[in-house]
């Protein structure tokens, strides 16, 4: 993730973290658990990486900038996000079919934009807002959060067999099968495919494709100092080394090495 002031020089961001486990039926929903922040700062010019994630945050000290409580959809590119952090808020990542199941919609309804909580679920949305701002512990914020996604699970669409094998061929694969195969494997057209991935998900197939293998390389770079692009471009299946500068540049606004010199706080941060 890049993170730049203004003036073009990299700020300091802080994002003080309590974190917590939801219960056992929502956990392949939420795969980064539930995450409060204290005191949280972050630069006025942010730009967020490209992600197949649905965030749902909820400020508890409120902020001029966005929603008091929203989810942001996902997103095919980088995007910038201007001005300050809201310093207290709970931030919880939905996986893309899980989005698709606890927000009770078309996933690609939301792509590529930031929507009010209390938009999106009525009465449900904001009730639970004030409930998280209301309650005296985050240990309370965190059990409200279980009770109330445990419900709008017990209730919301499931995702179709095929999309959702679909997404997990792809994890698993690295996002390296070729979308017309997978089509075929599920015995749909390609355009049915990706049609109804796409409402299910949020992005087309290929641009998850591309995500997923990006998220490799990621995790690649977590065990290496001084990395090897090249190798890493080949381990990542992507054809050469320029490929992957392309991915880099579109899906995070950087080059490779640009963001290996620095230290992001937060690689997957939503802003409050």
């Amino acid at each position: 993730m890049s993170v730049e002031s203004s003036a073009g020089e990299p700020e300091r961001a802080r994002w003080p973290r309590l974190a917590a486990e939801p219960q056992r039926a929502l956990r392949s929903l939420l795969p980064r658990g539930y995450a409060g922040y204290t005191e949280a700062t972050a630069p006025r010019h942010l730009v967020l990486p490209a992600s197949t994630a649905v965030p749902l945050v909820v400020k508890l000290a409120d902020s001029p900038y966005r929603p008091p409580q929203f989810v942001v959809g996902a997103h095919g590119t980088y995007s910038v996000l201007e001005g300050d952090c809201a310093p207290s808020y709970l931030e919880v990542f939905l996986a893309p079919l899980g989005a698709y199941t606890l927000l009770g919609l078309p996933v690609d309804q939301l792509s590529e934009q930031t929507v009010d909580l209390a938009d999106l679920l009525g009465a449900d949305g904001r009730r639970l807002a004030e409930q998280l701002r209301e309650a005296p512990a985050w240990r309370h914020r965190f059990a409200l959060l279980d009770e109330f996604l445990l419900r709008r699970l017990e209730r919301g669409p499931r995702p179709s067999a095929e999309v959702d094998w679909a997404w997990q061929r792809l994890v698993i694969t690295g996002g390296l099968v070729p979308i017309r195969r997978i089509a075929g494997e599920v015995g749909w057209s390609h355009r049915h495919f990706i049609a109804k991935f796409k409402q299910q998900v949020g992005l087309r197939p290929k641009t998850a494709a591309r995500l997923i293998r990006l998220d490799g390389v990621w995790r690649r770079l977590d065990q290496r100092k001084l990395p090897d692009w090249a190798v890493i471009a080949r381990d990542a299946g992507y054809a050469d080394q320029a490929h992957l500068i392309r991915d880099f540049r579109e899906f995070t606004g950087a080059t490779p090495a640009e963001l290996a010199r620095r230290i992001p706080a937060r690689p997957d941060a939503a802003v409050a």
